[in-house]
């Protein structure tokens, strides 16, 4: 059966829990290869993957790749497997937040992401929203981020404006993010 992307809008986030917890990714962090090279792929800052300046054109292709990806302590990114790992170049975050979907209201709120790789992210204490250059970033797992795609940012927006908080922000599992610059 092909791989269909989940649907935020019809599923409660319990379901959207149990699937975030599902997915087996590959234990990268525990993986430390010495043989290095060059894989000839970027990650372009609007989140589409390209290899050797040709886009990759085939979702399954880049899920698979984004399961193997780590930042290493120098920040730079690997594609990684227990014998390689080959350098790959990211102009801003590896992931991008592109749909949202929100449970409940204010400290009771609970918010989820599908990220452009159809990977879900539950915001939480784990996976917090952090604000770089005006635009929110989340969380998604061993240092590594995903940005919040336009819609998102407005759809967070919406939900603090509703809200009223000051400063402007949304919760998530009991956890308060802020989501406009301090400075």
């Amino acid at each position: 059966m092909p791989y269909e992307a989940p649907n935020l809008a019809g599923l409660t986030l319990n379901q959207i829990a149990d699937l975030a917890s599902t997915r087996n990714l590959p234990p990268v962090a525990q993986w430390n290869p010495e043989k290095a090279g060059e894989s000839e792929m970027r990650i372009a800052a609007d989140g589409q993957w390209y290899h050797q300046g040709g886009l990759i054109r085939r979702p399954a292709m880049v899920r698979a790749f984004s399961s193997l990806l780590k930042l290493d302590d120098d920040g730079d990114y690997w594609l990684v497997t227990p014998h390689e790992k080959l350098h790959i170049d990211v102009e801003d975050a590896p992931f991008l937040a592109v749909e949202l979907t929100s449970e409940g209201e204010l400290r009771d709120r609970s918010l989820a992401l599908r990220l452009n790789t159809d990977d879900l992210v539950i915001i939480d204490s784990a996976h917090p929203i952090a604000i770089r250059h005006a635009i929110p970033y989340v969380a998604v797992r061993d240092g590594l981020w995903a940005k919040c795609a336009r819609a998102v940012y407005y759809d967070l927006a919406e939900i603090a404006l509703a809200e009223a908080s000051d400063p402007a922000g949304v919760w998530s599992r009991g956890v308060f993010f802020p989501i406009e610059n301090s400075a």
